[in-house]
This record gives structure tokens, C-alpha cells and sequence, in this order.
């Protein structure tokens, strides 16, 4: 184009601004969100036109929900004459850079993917314009190495010129099963925007292309609370917990926050404005739920992009939870060495693979054109290696031409370039001190998540010495190891279901932090665990693993962070609103909520009741 066209009208922008804050004044309007949009799609910020260069940050700054609140004015906004010249310019010409046909930028957002929903929606949409596509993360626990996997789908719908938007969920975040406490929200969310901000720029993602939305931005507005009544009329508690099943907790006895978190992640789509949603294909029943009732409210279905889920380092899914699984953001080099070292890559398989996986997704989708993939060996095993796709270098592994030692030591430089900028970023002392307080310390948790059942001191114990209480004939009294340097007195109401010669040396499961109180006379320092039912009256003690010993520490698989309280307040009532959901299985295992109570043994069981309440 005429190049005098833009510093032309570049420099009058600037006088023009040296005098206002905006193009129609001291307040921003519509006018200076369309000037700006018509010229960063063109040109980047003049860095020697100070106040275009200052106004290209403050309209930057604004979110997109704030842009579009922004006053229309676009009657009377100033229009200086070279300013119709340059939009005939950029009208006639194709975008910068743009050679793409639709087929190209098809390719480009749909490589990798496991599924698409409404494929034939999107060709006809590619064909006419350009797709806009959000993806939303909750603000849970913190971002991992992982996470490189939606960033490189971005880059990719941004090389194919969709316009994107990132959600951070933090309402969801509180909804699933409050795994983000409702007082950290804030917190937490404004560590994944800088986090993943950092992890865009460590890749190469031109920030200044996406749109960053919270959604406590506008799920608290008065049409989108009304959206989600309207919602609720229509759908049953059988859609809502199928919706869910892959993605929200599930629990026996499921809070009404988890059902509604469906349809909040459907109504996104609509006041997004957006034509597709991306995301993992464990969100599949999600994206189903929204395309049955989005319409039923009058909105149109859109399109559903979904990423395979990947594997994590250990085998199967990468997660936040475990620590041997994930490579956090900010885990030093040493940290990441060791977890690559641990991870599983055996010879030759190429189908549960995380660290060959991690290459395909993430780092051969950055990659550019003649850019491969160099496998560093030592010459004596026939010097490094270069694989230009990754079929390439899929098949030289399933052949063991390339050993798992030499492929995981050259994926631990490339994910430590990656993660490079994102340590030196938060090297901030203000974003250290932000991480601490997002993510306090377990011991400082207790004061946001009070009822998580980390708190419970559950042991294993033997009795070494049992007798009837003198005073209660329903009771023994019983003399516990739990590990201490004495044995603790427990009374327990067990005379009616356990012989008293069956309860001499026994292996038991005891809750160890239970205020002490007397029963009958005689202090109780804890309670045997037991499945119980009331209908025929049966109460069995739970059974340790085998292998187990006197003070083995009992924990519930998903919550093995955290530290006991010394004593349960009883005031609180923390057991009591944690034991409604424990409980046996079918096969007679111990559970809370779904998840394992086990010892590094293995799982705890009882003898013969099913689905029973514990107490």
C-alpha cells in the first residue's frame, strides 16, 4: 500500500491525541475501539509517535467487556482527510500477510484435533469470513507444562486468522465442588492471566490479537443471570449430571453449584459472541449439552473443536494433582529433569506415550516451516538426529532407533527454553508474592477450605488389649497402638456385632483427631471407623491392607496434600459434614466422595457391606 497514506494519517492520530486522551475527547467511545482495531490489524504500535504509541496501550488495556460498553459516537468522531484514504487502502487490500484460502486456515485450526462438532457449519462460516473461537480454563490449581497444548491451538486458530478469546472461568472454578475457595478467586485468576500471558509470549502469540475475559466479568449481570433461570426450567437433573460426569467432580450426593455448571459453560458461548468452542474431549458431554439447549432459549448451536486428551508423564492424564504427573510452570530445571527422568517413555510404545505426546501437540505445532525435531545423542549411537514431522519420529521410536534417555533429554531443553521466560517473569517480587497468595500453604488453607478431608488424622491401629466397659454393656473399652509412644484408650459400641475374642489384636482403621470425650465414665481419644446399615442392624469394623501397621497414615486418593488438624473442632462440625460422604462401594471399598481411602498398602475394605454408610 502507500506507504504516505498511514504517515500521514499516523501523525495527524498523534497531534491530534497530544491535545485529547481519545479520538472523541477525554472519555473513550466505540470510535477509538474501531480506529484502533482498523490499524493493529495492519500496523504495530509506532514506537516513535508517543501519544498513538500511548493510546495503542490504554484502548489495549480495556477489556473486550469493557470495549463493548464503551459509548457509541460514531456520528461525529474526528476524521481527519487522510483518514478515508486509509480506509480505502486497507479495504482493497488483503490483510497482512494473509494468503490463506479457506482450506489453508481449515487445516490450520482443525490439525490435531480428536473431534469437531459441526464441521460442515465451520466450512461454510471459513468460506465467508473468519471464525471466532473461545477456550476457557477454570482458575483451579495451577497451570502446567500441559497447558502448552491449548496455548499451541491458539497459535494455530491465530495463524488462521480467528479471532480468539480466553476465558477465565472463575466462577466455574468455585462451582466444581468450590475447588477454588470463593475468598481466592480474584487471586487466582489474576495468576493465570499473567501465567498464561507469559506462556503466549514464550511461544510467540501476539498478545495484542486475543481478547482476555473473566467470567465475573459478565455471569453476575442481570440477562445472564436471567439466561441461567431460564436454563434451569428446562433442564433435568439427569442431563445436568451427564453433562458434567467428564468434568465437575461427582459425588454421591452432588451440590447443586456442580449441576448448574453445564449450563453456565454453555451459556458462555452466546455472550462470548463467539462460533465455536475449543476445548479437551473430556468436555465432549458439555458441548452436546449446549447444542441440545442453547436452542431451546433461541440461540443458535456453534461449532465444538476438541483436543485428545494427552498423557501425562507418569501414563494417562496429566493433572494438577499429581506431582509426579505435571511439570509446573515455574519448577526449576533440576525440578524438571527429575520428573522427565521419572516419567514412563518404554522402548518402542508409541500409545501411552506423555513425552511423545508433548512433542506431537505442542512442540512440532511451533515448530516452523523446515524446522525438525533434533534428537542430541552421543556419535557413538549415531550422533543427533533431525525428524522434519512427527510421523518420522514416531516411527524411529516404535523401531527403538530412538532411545527413550535421548528423547526425554532433548525434550528437557526444549521445555526449559519454553519455560525460561516464564520463570524470569516471575522473578517479579509483586507476582511471587501474588503466587503465594493464590496458592497458600496447606497449612494456610484451612481458613478457605474447611471441609476437605485432609483434615481427618485417620490411622491404622492394632488393639492390644480390649475389655467390656463396666459400666455400658454395649461398650468395650479398647487400648489402640496408632504408632505413639503409648497406646490410646478408645471405647467403641461394637459389643453386639464383634465377639470380644475377634477384637483382641485386631487391625483396625481409627480417627485419631477427634476431640476427646467421655463415654460412660471413661475418656475415648478416637473412634474405630466401621461400615454400618441399619436395615437389618450390621456394623462391620473396616479392614486394613494387608501388610499394614500400627500408625500407617490413611489417605484419600485427590487429597493427599494437606495437613491433619490437630483436634476437629467440634463446633465447626467438620466431621459430621465430612462422613455423610463416606461410605463403601459395591465391592466393598472404602470411599469419600468417590475417591480411595488407602495406605501406602493399598485400599481399605470391609467385610461384606455394601454402599454403607462409614461413621
Amino acid at each position: 500500500m502507500d506507504v504516505s497514506v498511514i504517515q500521514n494519517f499516523l501523525s495527524e492520530l498523534n497531534e491530534h491525541l497530544s491535545n485529547f486522551s481519545y479520538i472523541n475527547g477525554f472519555l473513550p467511545t466505540q470510535a477509538d475501539c474501531y480506529i484502533y482495531r482498523l490499524l493493529s490489524s495492519q500496523f504495530p504500535a509506532p514506537q516513535n509517535l508517543p501519544h498513538v504509541l500511548r493510546w495503542y496501550k490504554h484502548i489495549q488495556s480495556f477489556r473486550q467487556v469493557e470495549q463493548d460498553k464503551f459509548p457509541k459516537h460514531l456520528d461525529h468522531y474526528w476524521t481527519p482527510t487522510s483518514f478515508t484514504k486509509l480506509v480505502e487502502e486497507i479495504s482493497t487490500m488483503a490483510p497482512s500477510g494473509d494468503t490463506l484460502s479457506w482450506k489453508d486456515k481449515y487445516a490450520l485450526i482443525s490439525r490435531n484435533l480428536q473431534e469437531v462438532l459441526g464441521e460442515d457449519k465451520m466450512i461454510a462460516l471459513l468460506k465467508e469470513r473468519d471464525l471466532k473461537i473461545y477456550w476457557g480454563t477454570a482458575t483451579t490449581g495451577k497451570p502446567h507444562v500441559a497447558y502448552f497444548v491449548p496455548m499451541a491451538k491458539i497459535a494455530d486458530f491465530l495463524r488462521a486468522k480467528c479471532e480468539v478469546t480466553v476465558l477465565f472461568a472463575d466462577l466455574h472454578a468455585y462451582l466444581d465442588n468450590m475447588k477454588a475457595p470463593w475468598e481466592l478467586l480474584a487471586l487466582r485468576s489474576e495468576y493465570y492471566e499473567q501465567v498464561i500471558k507469559a506462556m503466549l509470549h514464550s511461544i510467540g502469540v501476539p498478545l495484542e490479537k486475543l481478547k482476555f475475559v473473566k467470567g465475573t466479568d459478565y455471569e453476575l449481570s442481570r440477562e445472564y443471570t436471567l439466561d441461567v433461570y431460564r436454563l434451569s426450567s428446562i433442564v433435568t437433573e439427569h442431563d445436568a449430571k451427564k453433562a458434567g460426569a467428564e468434568v465437575v467432580k461427582q459425588v454421591e450426593h452432588p451440590i447443586l453449584s456442580g449441576l448448574l455448571y453445564p449450563g453456565l459453560q454453555a451459556l458462555d458461548e452466546e455472550y462470548l459472541h463467539v462460533d465455536a468452542q475449543f476445548g479437551g474431549v473430556d468436555q465432549r458431554k458439555i458441548f452436546t449439552f449446549a447444542e441440545k439447549y442453547l436452542p431451546q432459549l433461541g440461540y443458535a448451536k456453534r461449532i465444538h473443536l476438541m483436543n485428545p486428551m494427552v498423557p501425562g508423564l507418569a501414563g494417562g492424564k496429566m493433572s494438577s494433582s499429581e506431582e509426579d504427573s505435571k511439570i509446573d510452570l515455574l519448577d526449576t530445571p533440576a525440578a524438571v529433569k527429575k520428573k522427565l527422568k521419572k516419567a514412563f517413555c518404554e522402548p518402542g510404545n508409541v500409545a501411552d506415550n506423555g513425552v511423545l505426546a508433548f512433542v506431537k501437540h505442542v512442540l512440532f505445532s511451533l515448530f516452523r516451516e523446515g524446522e525438525g525435531f533434533t534428537v542430541s545423542r552421543d556419535p557413538a549411537n549415531g550422533g543427533d538426529a533431525t525428524y522434519l514431522t512427527y510421523e518420522e519420529l514416531e516411527l524411529a521410536f516404535s523401531k527403538e532407533e530412538v532411545h527413550p534417555g535421548d528423547l526425554k533429554a532433548t525434550v528437557e531443553s526444549y521445555i526449559n527454553k519454553l519455560l525460561e521466560p516464564i520463570r524470569n517473569k516471575f522473578e517479579d517480587p509483586a507476582l511471587k508474592k501474588l503466587t503465594e497468595k493464590a496458592y497458600p500453604p496447606p497449612s494456610k488453607q484451612s481458613k478457605y477450605i474447611i471441609f476437605k478431608p485432609h483434615r481427618l488424622d485417620i490411622r491404622i491401629g492394632r488393639i492390644v488389649e480390649v475389655a467390656k466397659h463396666p459400666d455400658a454393656d454395649a461398650l468395650y473399652v479398647e487400648k489402640i497402638d496408632v504408632g505413639e509412644s503409648s497406646p490410646r484408650t478408645i471405647v467403641s459400641g461394637l459389643v453386639n456385632y464383634v465377639p470380644i475374642e475377634e477384637m483382641q489384636d485386631r487391625m483396625v482403621v481409627v480417627l485419631c483427631n477427634l476431640k476427646p470425650a467421655k463415654m460412660r465414665g471413661i475418656e475415648s481419644n478416637g473412634m474405630v471407623l466401621c461400615a454400618s446399615v441399619d436395615e437389618p442392624r450390621a456394623v462391620e469394623p473396616l479392614i486394613p491392607p494387608t501388610g499394614s501397621s500400627p500408625g500407617d497414615c490413611v489417605l484419600i486418593e485427590g487429597y493427599e496434600s494437606g495437613t491433619p488438624d490437630d483436634v476437629l473442632n467440634p463446633k465447626k462440625k467438620i466431621w459430621e459434614k465430612l462422613q455423610v460422604d463416606l461410605k463403601t462401594t459395591a465391592n466393598c471399598e472404602a470411599q469419600w466422595q468417590g475417591n480411595a481411602l488407602c495406605t501406602k498398602a493399598g485400599k481399605i475394605t470391609c467385610k461384606s457391606l455394601k454402599n454403607a454408610p462409614i461413621k
